[in-house]
């Protein structure tokens, strides 16, 4: 088997059975925010896009790129698609002209004549843009596991495809926390420098669920080559960003497990494994300009802000025209008051007034009334700053994913007045009746009212109220706090409150003296 890294999460797969082409994405993405990182512009695109198979793992566009995918990919090819909860991704794909779809059931092994392929989705509002997936491949010289961005609950299901000899997984979140909050400067430092630890905790927590004997951090970072983004490259240039590159992960990954062995993966790495020997070659940088990009990487970044401005410009002449404030303002409401009267869980979840400034339109949206109105002073709890060109573009275009879109361009302001909800972002990407009405009936069936586990001291709900993650696997619990390795949340257990955001009790009671104590089973938000 050999695997041809194409950049961010890109890779060409050429298997006994035929080849895959995953994720293929140059950019740039989110409203011309993301780049890959290095540069991949210089890939035999055409080569790659004559592939036997597409796999696109979800819909997030800095994996997915329609532009590239018209240039390059011929439209008969055999796609093969995620089972997803909603018919979003099929419907972009069919909308290019990729009809030749193979519907991948979740989580069975397809032979396709030589090569075995196995794609496991993930259906939870918070996996990507509701659903993320990983790609398991075998054609008998070797096996691979491109985890992707996924956080997969169970692993154990999904590593009984086969042992991989590689294993292919995401150290770098998407995300605009904290860059893009009203937060002082020291506070945004803290809590940048957590989520990078977080992120490498969650990591090495699937690194070693999965033991494979070569690891390749991927799926990340972007480069922001827009001049008001640029600082935010990296860790930042004032230590206040979240994306640890390959580089950086695969020293934390030394120091923390010396035995493990850890590989660079960029645009033009080449792979051979067979049998369980692995040779790599780089086929597009010199290793002298590899070892540049990673300990010169703000001059290299600074050339590719310089040479690539009209990329970005280009994408700004895109944009629709700005709508005047009265017509923004009828267009929102008549889109969300229905799905707000639809989803009652996720009001009672947001529970308040959400402020977004969008040029000079200044407007509130009432979760618990399900209203969208002028702003008239009225307290809220989150606060939007958004440019009205990317609002009028995604009104234009009915886009029903702003994370998809605005949020992770970080071309916007927030702020908030207490912790993280995630109702809010949930709503915010399920603007559709369809994903409303998945999300409410997947809200409505996370109740785990059945069974409980053991975990120290404890006695607590088996799992997670976050995704359902099996706590006995995930859990951790130090000075009454339980916090779940997936996504690092954390809720008090003498309480049964999430630490972490309004919303979602836990079930927990202590052993005392041999007996046991009630803990709370709800929480205030």
């Amino acid at each position: 088997m050999r695997i041809t890294g194409l950049g961010h999460a890109g890779m060409f797969i050429e298997t006994a059975g035929g080849s895959i082409l995953c994720d293929p994405v140059v950019g740039p993405s989110f409203f011309g925010s993301w780049f890959p990182f290095p540069d991949n512009r210089g890939l035999d695109w055409e080569r790659f896009g004559a592939a036997d198979f597409l796999y696109i793992s979800h819909r997030h566009r800095d994996h997915f790129d329609p532009k590239l995918l018209e240039r390059h990919v011929r439209k008969d090819i055999r796609v093969l698609l995620p089972e997803y909860p909603t018919d979003d991704l099929e419907t972009d794909l069919r909308a290019l002209g990729y009809d030749n779809l193979v519907y991948m059931q979740a989580g069975v092994p397809t032979d396709f004549g030589g090569v075995s392929i196995m794609v496991t989705p993930l259906r939870a509002p918070s996996d990507g843009p509701i659903g993320d997936s990983s790609l398991s491949v075998d054609d008998g010289t070797a096996s691979i596991l491109n985890q992707n961005d996924s956080h997969p609950l169970d692993l154990e299901k999904l590593l009984a495809f086969s042992k991989p000899d590689a294993y292919f997984t995401q150290v770098s979140g998407a995300i605009w926390w904290p860059m893009v909050y009203d937060l002082p400067q020291d506070a945004k430092q803290n809590f940048a420098q957590l989520k990078r630890d977080a992120q490498n905790k969650r990591a090495m927590y699937y690194i070693d669920k999965v033991d494979a004997p070569h690891v390749f951090p991927m799926a990340g970072p972007p480069m922001f080559l827009r001049e008001e983004l640029f600082r935010y490259n990296g860790w930042g240039l004032e230590d206040d960003s979240i994306f640890t590159d390959q580089a950086q992960f695969l020293a934390h990954m030394a120091a923390e497990r010396p035995d493990q062995k850890g590989h660079l993966f960029v645009p033009g790495t080449q792979l051979d494994l067979v049998g369980g020997e692995l040779e790599i070659t780089q086929t597009l940088y010199t290793d002298a300009e590899i070892e540049r990009m990673f300990t010169d990487k703000w001059a290299y970044l600074a050339e590719q802000r310089d040479s690539r401005q009209a990329e970005v410009q280009a994408e700004i002449a895109t944009r629709a025209p700005v709508l005047p404030p009265e017509e923004m303002l009828a267009a929102i409401k008549e889109w969300w008051e229905p799905l707000l009267r639809r989803a009652r869980t996720i009001r009672n979840g947001v529970g308040g007034n959400v402020r977004f400034r969008i040029g000079d339109l200044d407007m509130v949206v009432d979760f618990p009334r399900a209203k969208v109105r002028e702003y008239a002073g009225e307290e809220c709890i989150y606060w939007y700053t958004i440019p009205a060109d990317l609002v009028s573009t995604n009104i234009a275009d009915h886009e029903i994913d702003w994370s998809n879109s605005i949020f992770l361009s970080m071309q916007f302001e927030v702020g908030r007045s207490g912790k993280f909800n995630e109702f809010l972002t949930t709503f915010l990407k399920c603007l559709s009746r369809d994903r409303i009405e998945y999300v409410e009936n997947w809200y409505s069936e996370q109740s785990d009212q059945t069974e409980d586990a053991e975990i120290g001291d404890w006695t607590v709900q088996r799992r997670c109220p976050h995704l359902r993650a099996d706590l006995t696997k995930t859990g951790k619990i130090e000075d009454g706090v339980l916090t779940c390795a997936l996504h690092d949340w954390k809720w008090d257990l003498a309480s049964g409150k999430c630490l972490t955001t309004p919303g979602h009790p836990i079930r927990a009671s202590r052993s005392v003296d041999g007996g046991l104590t009630e803990a709370a089973t709800t929480a205030t938000a």
